[in-house]
């Protein structure tokens, strides 16, 4: 809720209160409509901010707090920043969730003239579209969320591409899908609430009658001029929500740009079984774009990346986050890669490099702000793409045919512009010589100025005969004729005296006046000459947008492209193939991201087949087990993007989903522990899993008890089996569950190997049949750094155990032992309190539950009976 502000108060008072002045009412009238947003005041050289504005400005940006005149009675609080600092102060505010209205001065300056002023762009965080605020290698979306009352729907967009599109989801599957986007802001009505799983993203809240659906209809026909929306696969009755969230999308866009985005050629309705899908908990285990910790690399994006414009490493990170199902236009890719192999993909990686990012720039131009830079730079770019040559393939050739189509914007944009023009317009020097013969003449009178004057100075001088005549100018008198004393009085009657010194005179006539004129002026009409044929120039641009769009796409594409034949050179990576059959077959497969950390790396093989679709991975912690499993789905993933693999030989079946349970960490906000988080996810999967799906499971049930945890893990490898019948990888601790096989044919065992040296442990990573013969836990121990005093305990106790236990599963590794002799009650009791201890929950326990366990363990130690 909005705080009170004093001066929303607009209402006049009956006190002898001074009245706000006419520039201060201007404002307040403003910011009235803008009341969630900090109001940017264009006032000469600065931006200023007043009241709760400045002081919010002045903590989140860390400007100085001042306080000029009065209003109501109380001292404008007041802070500004100079406009050519805006943009990293915008940068700032957006990352810290805010927006902002940026109020310009339209209107003329003049004395005793209030400047009109209005807000001409609202920065938020799924808005932006200039460079200087937006990650090179990052799409920024914005989406629009409407729940109603049959149907949930989401619409995305992104201004710097045109993408528009829109989908029905399960409101359960919100997580996943923004996850998918990588939202920078949601929409959402006033009443709906951001379920806990979902990541943190600004929400802008919009009324609940935005997102009428009938409104919605009739601003989307009239914005791609259609009768109807059945031509983009939407239909009124059957997909209200999806219409109604891309209508208060559309209409949000139109508020904050001051315009309809006229770059937005069609709407998309997305489907099911277009993509892989994968949830937020595997897009985060699988570090495709951001490691666990959040950092940028090393993750598989970092490693495919050698694209070499940003449009290409954005389309890329789209791709890792889009797995395609379809399987020729995955097979394009493929073989697109395949001929760039064979021929020099270097070269025309070479030539791509010196191409400007067009997407963005096609989105500046669509919205009218781009600068003449970004103009020179999208001429540039499309003068070098005339000259690409790309060897023959499906996907390339249909590439290659869309550069052609720009020539005639390059010609334009080569006529109209300077070949290094200036960065910002007012400055001049941006609109090429001979495009206008009235800007040549205006030009021309600047620079050749002196040689008018030389010629009239010559003409008076044969004219009058006076010898002393010469034409000169200063910035106070500007263009005067000047004679001496002496033959001043021969001055003939044209001659209009100026100045009086006291050896000369200067004079001043109708012609000279009249260049005075011309030439005084020439700069400031030519700077308003430029502004006009500029924004004509954009009119042109805008109206050429379709196939400035199609090639920057096309170039994001080929970039994508060679950035594969470069990583799979490189990495000797290889093509995989495709079955229909549900499995998995890879030969010497390896981790992408890994082994480039690492001097050696192992690969291994893995074989996942409807007839032995469960792989019980067993083998010492730090062995490779989740490596293994992460580069298994890797592969899968990178495969279904077009991408060679890092594999000697790769065959994937119809993969429909990739689901993963690797590591859980508490979720402290939401009061779930670690293992309330691992069973949520492990019931999501057991839910959606189809035969089609790859699941990933990594030591499921460690975090509850021995007895829970082994339970729950045999039950959920036996409902993957059975049930959800899905190709998965399964490591596991629990001994138990090795001997899954013997009844379950289409369960098998692997292990990764190690080798004891003494008490020290060598990881081989080498996958092998069977299941593992130990844990080596206390090796692993070792390894960490353990005290050598809390080993040897370590040790004693395990010996202990693993004689004398009654509970035998409490060493998973160890074969069953006989019972201990009755006699043995004394080591039975201890083992009885260690197992006791293991289950309990110090934080949870009350006083009087404490003091009632002590003395439970001091019976047992006691062999008494209750």
């Amino acid at each position: 809720m909005l705080k009170s502000r004093p001066f929303l108060n607009l209402r006049p008072t009956m006190t002898a209160t001074k009245p706000p002045s006419p520039m201060m009412q201007q404002y307040l009238a403003i910011k009235s409509q803008h009341l969630d947003k900090l109001v940017f005041y264009r006032m000469g050289d600065f931006y200023e901010l007043f009241f709760d504005d400045a002081v919010e400005a002045a903590k989140l940006l860390d400007i100085t707090l001042t306080t000029r005149g009065q209003h109501l009675g109380e001292p404008i609080k007041m802070a500004g920043v100079p406009h050519h600092a805006i943009e990293q102060h915008l940068i700032k505010l957006v990352k810290l969730g805010r927006s902002a209205a940026i109020c310009e001065q339209v209107g003329e300056v003049g004395a005793n003239k209030l400047v009109e002023r209005k807000v001409t762009r609202i920065v938020t965080a799924g808005t932006l579209t200039d460079s200087a605020l937006l990650e090179d290698k990052q799409t920024n979306r914005i989406a629009a969320l409407c729940v109603g009352k049959k149907q949930t729907a989401l619409a995305w967009a992104a201004l710097e591409s045109g993408e528009f599109r829109t989908k029905i989801i399960n409101i359960n599957k919100l997580a996943d899908e923004l996850a998918r986007l990588q939202v920078a802001e949601l929409l959402a009505d006033n009443d709906f609430r951001l379920p806990e799983n979902c990541p943190k993203i600004p929400i802008s809240r919009l009324n609940a009658w935005q997102f009428a659906p009938d409104t919605a209809f009739t601003l989307l026909t009239d914005y791609f001029g259609s009768q109807d929306l059945r031509g983009f696969g939407l239909d009124l009755a059957e997909h209200s929500a999806a219409i109604a969230a891309a209508g208060a999308l559309l209409n949000y866009l139109k508020l904050t740009q001051n315009q309809l985005p006229p770059h937005m050629e069609a709407i998309v309705f997305e489907k099911e079984n277009q993509f892989v899908e994968m949830d937020a908990a595997t897009r985060r285990n699988l570090e495709i774009t951001a490691t666990l910790s959040g950092k940028k690399s090393p993750t598989l994006f970092s490693v495919l990346d050698e694209c070499v414009t940003h449009m290409g490493s954005r389309y890329l990170a789209h791709c890792l986050h889009h797995p395609l199902r379809h399987r020729a236009h995955i097979q394009a890719r493929l073989d697109a890669v395949q001929v760039l192999l064979e021929n020099d993909f270097a070269a025309i990686s070479g030539s791509l490099k010196h191409i400007a990012d067009m997407e963005r720039i096609a989105a500046r131009v669509a919205l009218g702000s781009a600068r003449p830079r970004d103009l020179s730079a999208l001429r540039d770019s499309l003068l070098i793409l005339q000259d690409l040559s790309l060897p023959k393939s499906a996907l390339l050739d249909t590439l290659a045919a869309c550069f052609p189509q720009t020539l005639s914007v390059a010609r334009i944009l080569q006529a109209a512009l300077m070949p290094e023009p200036s960065v910002w317009l007012k400055d001049g020097n941006v609109i090429n010589h001979q495009y206008n013969q009235e800007l040549d003449e205006l030009r021309h009178l600047q620079t050749h100025g002196d040689d008018f004057l030389q010629e009239l100075a010559q003409r008076e001088q044969q004219r009058t005969q006076l010898s002393t005549l010469k034409v000169e100018f200063n910035r106070v008198h500007g263009f005067y004729i000047e004679l001496s004393k002496g033959q001043a009085e021969h001055a003939p009657s044209d001659y209009q005296r100026r100045q009086t010194l006291k050896n000369a005179e200067r004079f001043i006539t109708p012609e000279l006046k009249a260049f005075e004129d011309k030439f005084l002026a020439a700069q400031d009409k030519a700077l308003a000459l430029e502004k006009v044929l500029y924004e004509q120039l954009l009119q042109q641009l805008q109206a050429a947008l379709n196939p400035i769009q199609q090639a920057a796409k096309a170039v994001a594409i080929l970039d994508m492209l060679c950035s594969f034949a470069r990583t799979a050179h490189k990495q000797h990576y290889t093509m995989p193939r495709f079955t229909d059959v549900p499995q998995i077959h890879i030969q010497a497969g390896r981790h992408p991201v890994v082994e480039q950390q690492v001097k050696h790396f192992t690969a291994n093989d893995v074989a996942l087949t409807p007839q032995q679709s469960l792989c019980l991975l067993t083998g010492p912690n730090m062995g490779g087990k989740s490596t293994y499993m992460r580069q298994v789905a890797l592969i899968a993933l990178m495969a279904h993007t077009g991408s060679f693999v890092p594999a000697e030989r790769a065959i994937i079946g119809n993969i429909d989903q990739i689901f993963t349970r690797i590591g859980a960490s508490d979720d402290l906000a939401s009061n779930r522990s670690t293992f309330m988080v691992e069973m949520s996810e492990t019931a999501y999967i057991l839910h959606h899993a189809t035969p089609q799906s790859l699941v990933l499971m990594d030591e499921v049930g460690r975090g509850t008890s021995t007895f829970d945890g082994l339970a729950l893990a045999h039950a959920i490898a036996l409902h993957l089996l059975q049930k959800n019948q899905s190709l998965a990888l399964f490591a596991t601790h629990y001994f138990e569950l090795t001997k899954l096989p013997e009844s379950q044919p289409r369960a098998f065992n692997r292990h990764l190997s190690a080798l004891e040296q003494g008490q020290d442990i060598v990881f081989l990573h080498q996958v092998q049949d069977g299941a593992a013969e130990k844990s080596y836990g206390i090796a692993v121990a070792k390894l960490a750094g353990l005290p050598p005093r809390a080993l040897k305990m370590a040790q004693k106790q395990l010996h202990l155990l693993e004689n004398q236990s009654s509970h035998p599963q409490l060493d998973l590794f160890a074969e069953p032992t006989e019972l201990p002799p009755d006699d043995d009650v004394a080591d039975i009791a201890g083992s009885q309190i260690a197992e006791k201890l293991r289950q309990i929950n110090p934080d949870e326990l009350t006083a009087r539950q404490a003091l009632d366990l002590v003395y439970e363990w001091k019976r047992l130690a006691e062999n008494t009976p209750e």
